[in-house]
């Protein structure tokens, strides 16, 4: 039977975090994210984070404080997300170095394939063991 709608896009994510500020920090300096404070539709006095970049966004939970309704198995470190830049990643991995964060898988640059074709890669991990492959379409 096929389904009655399709989906279109990725409006947002979460991600369960062990430090909010950590995570922050590392996505706005590494990733060229910008951090947001937004409050609760469903209780204005709490105060959320998100970290916004082009058209998408990531919701960050505090792990053990997170908000209703969450996936079933919350667990910080087990993302595997890959972002789109238009920088080279020759850029991208010699900021990682500069930064001395850990490149994986050689510390070097990997072919990888895409939603829509063959990307350059580069992986690292975020605060919280996540990880972040940042790649453009070759």
């Amino acid at each position: 039977m096929a389904s009655k709608f399709a989906v279109k896009s990725l409006d947002h994510l979460v991600l369960t975090v062990r430090s909010i500020p950590d995570t922050i920090a590392f996505y706005t300096t590494h990733l060229g994210m910008r951090h947001e404070v937004f409050v609760s539709p469903a209780n204005r006095a709490v105060q959320r984070h998100a970290l916004i970049f082009g058209s998408q966004k990531i919701n960050l939970h505090q792990s053990g404080n997170e908000f209703e309704p969450k996936a079933q198995s919350v667990q910080p470190g087990s993302a595997d997300l890959c972002f789109l830049t238009d920088e080279s990643v020759e850029k991208v991995l010699e900021a990682f170095r500069e930064a001395n964060i850990e490149v994986l898988e050689g510390a070097t640059i990997v072919d990888r394939i895409g939603a829509v074709g063959p990307l350059k890669s580069v992986y690292v991990r975020d605060p919280d063991g996540n990880l972040i492959e940042v790649s453009n379409y070759a």
